[in-house]
């Protein structure tokens, strides 16, 4: 049996809003930009970048929330990406995330959560590689 004290605050929201979003019927682009509206402006500029290169790289990929989350699930429902905002777990930055349903494979060893303080050109540049090999098949 675990105590109370195993789970964060953060963590327990975070676990009760996934609950709320698996009771839903429908989870949708209209849900993940209500999350996106939630954020702080700096956040949401950088998920909303993130949401329209998703829209251009990889359409097939279907936005909704996970964990309360901007994520982008591929035909099977398994979450390809997300971006976790720092003031979600009051973290220092937000993060783009990649989970293992994206094909972000070499070799044994690499990388698949990235900090992400700010979009310039060369990290807009970077992420859409990013997206673009984490649906290759």
């Amino acid at each position: 049996m675990m105590d109370k004290d195993t789970f964060s605050d953060f963590e327990r929201e975070a676990m009760r809003e996934r609950a709320e979003e698996l009771r839903k019927t429908k989870n949708t682009e209209a849900d993940v930009l209500d999350k996106i509206s939630e954020m702080t402006d700096s956040e949401a500029q950088i998920a909303i970048e993130i949401h329209h290169l998703v829209k251009k790289i990889a359409s097939e990929l279907k936005p909704k929330t996970w964990y309360s989350m901007p994520a982008y699930a591929n035909r099977n429902g398994k979450v390809v990406l997300f971006f976790q905002p720092a003031t979600k777990f009051k973290a220092r930055y937000s993060t783009l995330g990649f989970n293992d349903a994206a094909t972000l494979d070499e070799g044994d060893f690499w990388p698949v959560t990235f900090a992400i303080k700010q979009i310039t050109p060369t990290i807009r540049q970077q992420i859409s590689l990013l997206i673009e090999k984490s649906i290759q098949k």
